[in-house]
């Protein structure tokens, strides 16, 4: 589960939040594993190579090996990644989170491009490879394309951004199904990916409680609860998204009583109005499900 990078008002990281965020991840939601500046919602993208490789080393510390972590290594030129990659190696990462990257001069990557990108970081690195699909910031990567990557013996894992059940459901059969790689999708297909087969799913906080709580229901059997808590994600985060996740998540973070401050400008986050309304409905979610209850058995005392 990827934190959200926190920012001092000039700009800094602010790694007193931060800490704060990395116990709410590891003691509330339960993460089962961090992913340090492994997406673009944690906006590392703002920083230098020198802050970028800071923040790996400070959340690690952080993390203080409680629970596994992998390092996002991402970036336009391969020999950073690979730079990124001995840092990761070094602080004990479990896998090196690599974006399927764009070519650099436009066209679409083709299979023996990417194949040939992950086999030049594969060679200068040692720890498995976390495919990281994710169309935009990355190529957008074929089944076909996928599932040739997937064989690759260094690729053990794969997080997948794309909310296409046919596709999901494919690559859960010809990747996870297969043996060739563990599949993990997002939170809007996290029930989905379970009773397909799939390994699970990654997000930010705080929409990783709602997922910790959707798993507990799932291996527990409880399926009618762990349908009804994935509903949760019908509309959030989807309802306030004009302005991206990273905003809504920050906002979603304040509401639950984690405040990480604002988006890295000058993009916005969410208005006043939008503020309220994410309130109003994540007070209605299993975010609030504890004072819920207690609300519930106050008024029943009275």
């Amino acid at each position: 589960m990827p934190p959200l990078t926190p920012f001092t008002p000039k700009l800094a990281v602010d790694y007193k939040v931060l800490e704060r965020e990395i116990d709410y991840i590891i003691e509330t939601c339960r993460a089962s594993c961090i992913s340090v500046t492994g997406v673009e919602t944690s906006e590392y993208h703002y920083l230098s190579l020198e802050e970028r490789q800071e923040l790996i080393r400070n959340t690690v510390a952080m993390i203080d090996d409680r629970v596994p972590f992998v390092v996002g290594i991402s970036h336009p030129s391969f020999k950073t990644s690979v730079a990124l990659g001995e840092l990761a190696e070094a602080l004990g990462a479990a896998a090196l989170q690599l974006l399927a990257p764009l070519r650099p001069f436009g066209g679409a990557p083709s299979t023996h491009d990417l194949v040939r990108y992950f086999e030049a970081v594969a060679r200068e690195t040692t720890a498995p490879i976390l495919l990281y699909l994710n169309p935009g910031p990355g190529a957008e990567v074929s089944v076909p394309q996928t599932i040739e990557i997937a064989k690759m013996d260094r690729v053990k894992y794969i997080k997948e951004s794309s909310r296409d059940l046919s596709r999901v459901g494919r690559l859960i059969v010809d990747i996870d199904l297969a043996g060739h790689a563990r599949y993990f999708t997002t939170m809007q297909m996290l029930l989905a990916t379970l009773e397909l087969g799939g390994s699970g799913a990654t997000m930010p906080p705080p929409g990783a409680l709602i997922a910790r709580k959707i798993v507990d229901a799932f291996n527990d059997g409880d399926l009618v609860r762990a349908a009804a808590i994935q509903r949760e994600f019908c509309l959030f985060p989807h309802k306030w998204m004009g302005k991206g996740l990273a905003p809504v998540m920050k906002a979603a973070m304040e509401i639950a009583g984690c405040p990480v401050g604002d988006p890295y400008p000058p993009f916005e986050g969410l208005d006043a109005d939008e503020r309220k309304s994410l309130a109003a409905y994540l007070k209605t979610t299993s975010l609030f499900e504890k004072e819920r209850r207690h609300a519930v058995r106050k008024k029943a005392v009275a």
